[in-house]
């Protein structure tokens, strides 16, 4: 059989003798069962004339000799730092003397954010007695505490409230609660916001670019058909040429337009080489019509030939004219 631990009769003592306080005094608590305990052992909602309030705490208690100090008490904080100082409704220890029969208690909470280290305890005073006498001010302390700082549940239902206490409790809040499959992805966009904000504009006027690349995919198997139905040549390069020749078209407006400057000319030659040329498989799909697919073939060499060079040469001439203007502007 089982054994109970010793500790146990100590640890429920004080759990025993604040939840008849608290209760006494018509406040509501729910006690945190082992499974679910991170560091707290109950849930309190603080009531006034009978009324729920929107002020919940979640209470650390401890009891037994080993929580004396020769000034008082003190509550370890051992690895509950993060979660009692990060928490959205205030953490309040307590600790119960035995031999006194009393309760002393402390904001953990409001402790533990004055620093950026744990302390490893937090000492709880001789003066901070909880009993009948002081239950009272320590509800408006405590309450004032949470509504300065801004830590109120609000829910329709007990039920709801104490779901979003628990929550609460560990800092998870519904705006900022974190999803662990994207806090990674989260975190390197942060680091990388700048960069990425450039990438995703880069992207945007990209998409010209990417719905070409598409249409070319998807078109040149029909390309290929078209030109070994018109002529007796390999129809890869030609193919190729016209591809490459709009591309590099498509290339120069996006960086053109990446630096601010809007290339009309090339994109209005563009928009006519790709509205003619990709018509193409569709106007003659076996590129059986005799001279009128040759006729195209032809053209298919002569303008890419021509108009690459005229690209290049246009552009680096382009080029060259700011770099003349910018060595002027700095001798």
């Amino acid at each position: 059989m089982s054994t109970v631990r010793s500790s146990r009769r100590i640890e429920r003592a004080g759990v025993n003798a604040l939840r008849s306080l608290l209760e006494e005094n018509d406040h509501i608590v729910q006690e945190i069962d082992g499974g679910n305990d991170h560091g707290e052992d109950m849930i309190v909602n603080f009531t006034r004339t009978g009324r729920r309030t929107g002020c919940w705490i979640a209470i650390q208690v401890k009891s037994g000799k080993k929580y004396k100090r020769v000034n008082g008490y003190a509550i370890p904080v051992e690895d509950h730092f993060d979660d009692w100082r990060q928490s959205r409704i205030p953490i309040v220890g307590v600790v119960y003397d035995m031999k006194k029969k009393a309760l002393f208690w402390v904001n953990l909470t409001e402790q533990l954010r004055s620093t950026e280290v744990s302390p490893g305890w937090v000492q709880v005073s001789n003066s901070a007695r909880l009993n009948a006498d002081t239950v009272d001010g320590f509800q408006s302390e405590i309450s004032t505490y949470a509504g300065d700082t801004q830590m109120r549940i609000r829910a329709s239902n007990q039920e709801e409230a104490f779901t979003e206490a628990i929550r609460a409790r560990q800092g998870l809040d519904p705006e900022t609660a974190p999803n662990p499959l994207f806090e990674g992805m989260a975190d390197f966009a942060l680091r990388h916001e700048e960069r990425l904000h450039v990438i995703a504009r880069d992207v945007r006027r990209s998409i010209p670019i990417q719905v070409l690349t598409l249409v070319m995919v998807w078109e040149w198997p029909r390309q290929i058909r078209f030109v070994e139905g018109s002529v007796d040549m390999n129809p890869v390069p030609w193919v190729l040429g016209l591809y490459f020749f709009m591309l590099l078209m498509a290339f120069t407006i996006f960086f053109e337009l990446r630096a601010g400057r809007r290339p009309k000319e090339t994109g209005n030659w563009l928009i006519f080489v790709a509205c003619n040329f990709l018509w193409l498989p569709f106007l003659d799909p076996d590129g059986d019509r005799g001279w009128w697919g040759t006729t195209w073939i032809i053209a298919g060499i002569a303008i890419p030939s021509f108009g690459i060079k005229l690209l290049y040469i246009s552009f680096i001439g382009y080029a060259r004219d700011r770099k003349r203007k910018q060595y002027r502007a700095t001798s």
